[in-house]
């Protein structure tokens, strides 16, 4: 019997692979014409759409950047906005090609729900709101406080611990749409608002006077934020990783959308790989060499999309801090390009 049943174990896992060979997400994406990814619903900064539809943020430059690298046209790309509760199902049901929506890689996350992280595109961390009227200037003077945060998220997890580590109680008030949460925020359903540090800037950024709120200092956890993709294709992953790792390495050999025309000259043999003038780079990931060349191109290196989405000249005016370079005392560091 335990025969038996080792060989039909066997047979589904073969089967499985045999699919996921059969059915590669690249092929795929190649085939349709378009990168089909799935993104917030709407935080400044990292993927908000205009009154056109236009898409923007640093979460959507994730998308153009997988785009250029395939198809060497950064605006071959769908955005599908999804809420928390919706992300993770989208991406296993094949609805989108690959999620790049502000979600923290965790480890139950990659062992459970059948994707995977593939890096990190922004370091954050949780913090809490409150108006400055409340008069409070720490999160450990919110005893007793309506805290709102959105449901199937490792916010809600994290406050819950955070409170409890510190002795404290709060009240949760659970609402799924962070523009509705701010709005009960704003309105007095709550005497708080958690989320990630940089959703935090965003909303207040985008009230009429943002003066009248503050973020708490207390960090309540680690939030490693990037793309996630289904597990079982190999050359899909390796794909989103390295477009993440070429913007990286491009900022740290400070090639830009302006000059990189101008760097196809160098004799640097690290910035010849990484623009295809020598190697094969793109041939592993079965792309067009010029793939990276691509994508500073057309969407730049990591520092430009920072700036433009998230920097000092932003409504946000977020600083690089552990999202610097790591010459430059951050954690952001690109793999090579070799």
């Amino acid at each position: 019997m335990k025969l038996i049943k080792a060989i039909a174990s066997a047979a589904i896992l073969a089967g499985f692979s045999s699919y996921a060979a059969a059915n590669s997400t690249l092929d795929a994406v190649k085939q349709k014409g378009f990168v089909q990814c799935g993104a917030s619903t709407g935080i400044a900064g990292f993927s908000i759409a205009d009154s056109k539809g236009n898409w923007t943020g640093i979460d959507v430059d994730a998308c153009r950047a997988i785009a250029a690298a395939i198809f060497g046209d950064a605006n071959k790309f769908k955005i599908t906005p999804l809420t928390t509760q919706q992300r993770f199902t989208a991406l296993q049901s094949g609805e989108i090609d690959v999620l790049t929506r502000n979600t923290t890689a965790t480890v139950t996350r990659d062992t459970t729900l059948g994707l995977m992280s593939t890096g990190t595109n922004y370091y954050d961390s949780q913090g809490v709101m409150v108006k400055k009227s409340l008069g409070v200037n720490s999160a450990k003077e919110l005893d007793g406080a309506a805290v709102c945060v959105q449901p199937g998220t490792t916010t809600e997890l994290n406050l819950a611990d955070w409170f409890r580590a510190q002795g404290i109680k709060f009240n949760p008030v659970v609402i799924n749409n962070p523009e509705e949460a701010m709005r009960s925020f704003t309105s007095g359903r709550c005497d708080a608002f958690t989320t990630d540090k940089s959703g935090l800037a965003s909303m207040r950024a985008s009230q009429g006077s943002p003066d009248d709120f503050i973020i708490l200092p207390e960090d309540f956890s680690k939030e490693p934020l990037g793309p996630m993709v289904r597990q079982g294709d190999d050359e899909w992953f390796a794909l989103v990783r390295w477009t993440l790792n070429a913007m990286l390495e491009a900022e740290e050999y400070g090639i830009n959308s302006q000059n990189v025309d101008e760097q196809l000259k160098s004799d640097n043999p690290n910035i010849q790989r990484v623009l295809g003038v020598s190697g094969e780079m793109g041939k592993g990931l079965k792309v067009d060499n010029k793939w990276a060349y691509n994508i500073i191109k057309q969407v730049g290196n990591y520092g430009e999309s920072f700036d433009r989405n998230l920097g000092m000249q932003t409504p946000l005016k977020l600083e690089r801090g552990l999202n610097a370079q790591w010459r430059d005392g951050g954690l952001m560091y690109g793999w090579p390009v070799r």
